[in-house]
């Protein structure tokens, strides 16, 4: 494997993890975070995921790396957009009912997403429409560099089929250990879902949508259902 690769695969299993971590860790200890702060948060990450997006994406090309290995190829529109967008209808539904379970209960892993919804995703039409497009941008940034970077990079060392779908999830999952270990499990099993889904149809498209379509999802559900008055919340338990 080139050794430009490895410094992007390095990057992607140490550097994200550690700056999400440092980052999340300064957000975390203020009491809340303001529209002002969001909107900033918000900018930052579309820049960098665009920024180490275009940077992969020019190794990639560089190295050789062909439009089909990288999962960008297509002969129809009409079927990647149906697969996506009944994917992404189905997985954001799934993702609202998730949330509102979690709302419901209580201990460490709650608390923290809590305090995660609190800081980072938006209450109001204003912060809403930023981080629509920070959704997108997550779903065709992450998808092209996890999805297709690196399943591409690792088919090209022979690599078989599972590991580099476990490695490419794993890598997925670290990305978001900001959520603590429960997000770094169910993350890297969407990703399991994601790579598997990206290698039977083709193609990035659908799984760019089922992506951004998740994270639309959640900046909808769940400040409806983390962040709703403790009154609701004993209401609907009974308690």
């Amino acid at each position: 494997m080139p050794w430009d690769f490895w410094v992007i695969l390095v990057i992607l299993g140490v550097v994200i993890p550690w700056r999400g971590h440092v980052r999340l860790k300064k957000l975390l200890a203020r009491p809340s975070a303001d529209t002002k702060e969001k909107l900033a948060l918000y900018a930052a990450t579309i820049a960098f995921q665009w920024l180490l997006c275009g940077v992969v994406a020019w190794r990639a090309f560089a190295r050789g790396l062909t439009i089909a290995e990288l999962g960008l190829g297509f002969k129809s529109w009409l079927p990647l957009l149906v697969w996506g967008i009944a994917g992404a209808l189905l997985i954001g539904g799934l993702q609202s009912l998730n949330l509102r379970r979690i709302g419901r209960m209580e201990g460490a892993a709650p608390d923290l997403l809590r305090k995660l919804a609190r800081h980072l995703l938006p209450v109001n039409l204003l912060e809403y429409l930023p981080y629509s497009a920070l959704a997108i941008t997550a779903g065709v940034c992450e998808e092209f560099i996890y999805r297709g970077f690196v399943l591409a990079a690792l088919f090209r060392v022979a690599l078989p089929v599972w590991a580099a779908v476990v490695l490419t999830s794993l890598l997925f999952g670290l990305a978001h250990a900001y959520q603590g270990k429960a997000g770094i499990v169910s993350t890297g099993l969407f990703g399991v879902v994601l790579a598997v889904a990206r290698l039977a149809l083709g193609s990035l498209v659908p799984v760019m949508i089922w992506h951004a379509g998740l994270d639309l999802a959640a900046g909808i559900a769940a400040p409806k259902y983390l962040l709703r008055a403790p009154e609701a919340h004993e209401a609907e338990t009974g308690k």
